[in-house]
């Protein structure tokens, strides 16, 4: 059995369970429940769970009374075994309301073909599983999942090292952790490092943190299927809320991968942090903020998604930008298409930046900032048009695929080559705007030149009801953006209705 029928035939299980009335969202951490003593078992790690509360314990139980004896289990694994058993099992409570359901779902976990799963890798089953989850909007958890051709595309373009300290802030289910690891992976022979090198990799290498606790414990197990940062005390992804002095537990970053949540930051008030110099209760702009002014070290790089707003809004979001453009050298934004995350309304982009060495050079390290236009003129993507790396090969040409530097001389030739086969300049998808002349545009980096023909052409449009869900939806995001300057003003409270 291959991970792909796998993944499938686990998720196939959601139908046992929705007969039970459990949601989608519910579902993947009940399977993560029933899956981590499964895995503990297959990858012969029992020391991690303690006694009697074992994927063995669990199958020997009478049927009749399985279930009152697994609602109990789920409490004694919260306090009980090793330090990342806990946190996943952390507050872990069964919403299976019937004994035949847990009993059925026993049974078919233990049906499945494991050795073979093993030998792909469970770590790949369980992102398969992450994957599925967040395609279902009735799920909610879209939110935590960024696409994976993206995460492996920044991964691609960062080059991450074995010498990296490689930070996601708002670590989700961990997916970039996940990219980068298996990009090291591929390029370094991780068995061959002694034993004081692999201790780093292992316990100093990567790190996260994130402030819901079911994505916290989707992340972990993530992690533990990749049989990375599983020590007691290095667990991988912290928990808590990187907005505030909990952050501070995560060391200094020679890496950023990250995307930060949409919307405004939770409970009506901005980042509680006493590091940052610029408040803001837009969230993505109080994380941009700490990643560069804190959390970068010098010399270190970052690719960070985030959206539109961020890019034009005013006040501090202007400040915030130009401090960015002063103290850091922005020196490629990829402008992402529609469709291809799932939060409504929203239009992203890449942030691609790097701190200089000198920790004193903080004035004018941003001179150009080379934009990639991947919007205009492209497909809707969504479940019937999929976002492929593919759709990506013509950046990579025209930004090189080494973003650890920037080679400028390349990128003019790639500009030069397009307009001498094209003759039109205005639709070459890559440009360079100077430090002035982004000042002149009132500090915004919404930068946007190519004639939107998909948006235009009357002929081509789509179906009315995909019209109107497109529109709801992009109402759905400027309210959200409109409610956020709001609250910032002071003239709206945290979660108070926008009134129409």
């Amino acid at each position: 059995m291959s991970t792909q029928d796998l993944v499938a035939k686990l998720w196939n299980l959601c139908n046992l369970l929705r007969d039970d009335g459990v949601t989608y969202h519910e579902y993947i951490n009940e399977l993560t429940f029933l899956v981590f003593l499964k895995m503990v078992e297959e990858t012969g790690q029992d020391e991690l769970i303690p006694a009697g509360c074992r994927w063995v314990d669990l199958e020997a139980m009478n049927s009749a009374t399985r279930l009152e004896a697994y609602k109990k289990m789920l409490v004694d694994l919260g306090s009980h075994g090793s330090l990342i058993t806990q946190a996943i099992y952390n507050n872990a409570s069964t919403v299976i309301r019937k004994p035949a359901t847990l009993n059925k779902l026993v049974t078919e976990i233990d049906k499945l073909d494991w050795y073979n799963a093993k030998t792909e890798g469970l770590g790949d089953m369980y992102e398969g599983l992450l994957e599925i989850n967040a395609t279902e909007k009735k799920s909610g958890a879209g939110q935590y999942f960024t696409p994976r051709v993206l995460i492996n595309a920044m991964v691609e373009l960062m080059k991450p090292t074995l010498d990296d300290v490689i930070v996601d802030p708002t670590a989700g289910t961990g997916g970039f952790l996940i990219s980068a690891h298996h990009y090291i992976k591929q390029h370094n022979n991780i068995n061959a490092l002694d034993e004081t090198a692999y201790d780093k990799y292992q316990h100093k290498t990567f790190y996260g943190m994130e402030l819901v606790p079911d994505a916290r414990r989707l992340a972990m197990m993530n992690l533990m299927l990749h049989d990375l940062a599983i020590d007691d005390q290095n667990a991988g992804i912290l928990f808590g809320d990187t907005l505030s002095n909990e952050g501070k537990q995560l060391p200094p970053a020679t890496l950023i991968l990250a995307n930060p949540p949409f919307g405004t930051k939770q409970g009506g008030g901005i980042p509680t942090r006493d590091d940052l110099v610029h408040y803001t209760s837009n969230k993505q702009l109080a994380f941009l903020h700490l990643m560069y002014h804190v959390m970068l070290k010098p010399g270190g790089r970052a690719a960070v998604v985030l959206p539109d707003n961020v890019l034009f809004e005013g006040s501090t979001g202007r400040t915030i930008r130009q401090d960015l453009m002063e103290k850091c050298n922005l020196h490629t934004i990829l402008r992402l298409p529609t469709g291809i995350f799932y939060a409504a309304g929203v239009k992203t982009n890449v942030l691609f930046f790097n701190k200089p060495k000198d920790a004193n050079k903080d004035k004018g390290n941003t001179q150009n900032v080379w934009v990639y236009d991947l919007r205009a003129n492209m497909p809707q993507f969504g479940k019937r048009t999929r976002f492929t790396a593919q759709h990506l090969q013509e950046f990579y040409d025209a930004v090189g695929r080494d973003l650890t530097t920037v080679d400028e001389a390349a990128r003019q030739d790639f500009v030069a080559r397009h307009v001498s086969e094209n003759g039109n300049p205005e639709a070459c998808r890559l440009r360079c705007f100077s430090r002035e002349q982004i000042r002149q545009k009132d500090d915004s980096l919404d930068l946007a030149w190519i004639r939107d023909d998909s948006v235009e052409d009357s002929a081509n449009l789509p179906e009315p009801d995909v019209l109107i869900n497109q529109a709801l939806e992009e109402m759905a995001g400027a309210m959200q953006e409109l409610q956020a300057i709001l609250v910032e003003l002071g003239a709206a409270e945290e979660g108070e209705e926008v009134a129409l």
